[in-house]
């Protein structure tokens, strides 16, 4: 039976990671890498921020070690924010998605009921804007650099690609 994820181009290489492969690198995440490979080489700054619970499902445990591993590699400030069963939801941090780039322009992210991801719709609201901002600035306040939320936790350590821990964070 196949495993059904958000994105089906990954269930072969989430089917790797169940059975215990060895990380190799995916084609379809390539052009991502070289985006914020070329994004940091120009100065600019990738940042994002994942808010988890604190028991990993086998897709977000593989999306944090095999998927984030390149990025973090390449240069993307990734973040995570661990919230446990019956923990509060971190304070100003909201629980939709969105994408914001230079602090003035802004996409939600929808989904659908299981997940699937449907798109993006740009909104021009300067309110929600300034909102979106200040979602981020708690987020990343609260949040805990990939290397350190990976080095704390020896089960997931495991699974990340050869070399990427030992990079600057």
């Amino acid at each position: 039976m196949p495993i059904c994820t958000t994105n089906p181009e990954e269930d072969a290489e989430l089917e790797a990671f169940l059975a215990g492969e060895s990380f190799k690198p995916s084609d379809s995440e390539d052009w991502w890498v070289d985006l914020v490979r070329a994004n940091r080489e120009a100065g600019c700054v990738m940042r994002r921020v994942h808010v988890v619970p604190e028991q990993l499902t086998d897709y977000l445990r593989y999306e944090i070690t095999w998927g984030y591993a390149g990025h973090v590699a390449a240069g993307e400030d990734i973040r995570l924010i661990t919230v446990g069963e019956g923990q509060p939801w971190p304070i100003g941090v909201p629980r939709s998605d969105f994408w914001l780039f230079d602090s003035g322009c802004l996409f939600d992210m929808h989904y659908a009921e299981d997940t699937t991801w449907l798109g993006v719709e740009p909104v021009d609201d300067p309110a929600r804007i300034v909102a979106a901002n200040q979602a981020r600035d708690a987020a990343w306040h609260h949040a805990i650099p990939w290397h350190d939320y990976i080095a704390a936790r020896p089960e997931l350590s495991a699974f990340v690609p050869a070399g990427v821990m030992d990079s600057a964070s």
